[in-house]
């Protein structure tokens, strides 16, 4: 298997990655072979998965512009992948021009990949770090030297909390998060879970299998679990729903014209008091 020159020499690239897997479904170019055969086998058991990421990063962006609007001017991005069209700094700068943003990941090809899109943007940086680790974000120097914490932060956490295990008490790392976040505050948040994917249960946890076998299980939660990260925030209009459903673009969007995928797990924004 033939390394490509933009892939970092420590990385093994016949290891299949989740942030490199999610590249590969938004129609990126940075995954390797390993990572495209994992997400053929997924899109064999869930084949609108694509539909279900890009609906992801439409509500990204809508998030963001929504926190922008609210006068919110700095951006923790953890589990932020590699960078696609429509980044948080794109959106959060073209509408707050000078607005900081801190990207996380712990997959060196994102990191990577981010440092370059980033290079002569004073306002944006990039930290290796994992989300299960807060501490380690908070004090890194890369948010210590961008995000001040005294102020409101907009804190996104899309598609990675179903990347961690109950065993790795994700609803601590999150609630540790928000416990550092001045008031007034977002917690911008997606996740995974049989509910509205337009499939049987049974039928699309052959991709689970297929995460678990790469060993970065997907934790699929129910809308009541996923609901339990957010306490402590005050939720904002519409609450927890599909990725389509909060706060569409146009006045005269119909559910009906989007993708069944597109509808797949939950997304919500809350607000710290």
């Amino acid at each position: 298997m033939e390394r490509p020159a933009w892939a970092p020499r420590s990385i093994d690239i016949s290891v299949p990655s989740v942030s490199r897997i999610y590249d590969f479904y938004l129609g990126g170019s940075h995954n390797f072979e390993a990572d495209r055969e994992a997400a053929r086998r997924v899109m064999e058991f869930a084949p609108g998965l694509p539909k279900t990421m890009q609906a992801n990063r439409a509500f990204l962006r809508r998030a963001v512009r929504l926190a922008a609007d609210e006068g919110i001017t700095q951006f923790l991005d953890i589990g932020s992948g590699i960078p696609t069209f429509g980044n948080v700094h794109e959106v959060a700068q073209s509408a707050r021009p000078g607005a900081r943003v801190v990207y996380v990941d712990h997959d060196p090809v994102a990191v990577a990949h981010s440092q370059a899109v980033l290079e002569g943007n004073a306002d944006a940086g990039v930290v290796a770090a994992d989300l299960r680790k807060p501490r380690e974000i908070l004090a890194s120097p890369e948010v210590q030297r961008l995000i001040d914490l005294n102020r409101p932060v907009a804190l996104l956490l899309v598609a990675i909390l179903h990347f961690v295990e109950d065993a790795d008490d994700p609803y601590g790392a999150v609630a540790e998060l928000r416990d550092a976040l001045a008031p007034g505050s977002l917690l911008v948040l997606t996740h995974a879970s049989y509910e509205g994917i337009p499939l049987p249960p049974e039928r699309t946890e052959g991709a689970v299998d297929v995460y678990k076998d790469i060993r970065n299980p997907l934790i699929m939660r129910s809308r009541e679990e996923i609901a339990r990260f957010f306490e402590g925030y005050d939720m904002v209009e519409p609450g927890l729903v599909s990725p389509p459903r909060w706060r569409p673009e146009s006045a005269t969007w119909n559910p009906d014209d989007e993708d069944p995928w597109a509808f797949s797990g939950f997304a919500g924004v809350g607000r710290t008091a």
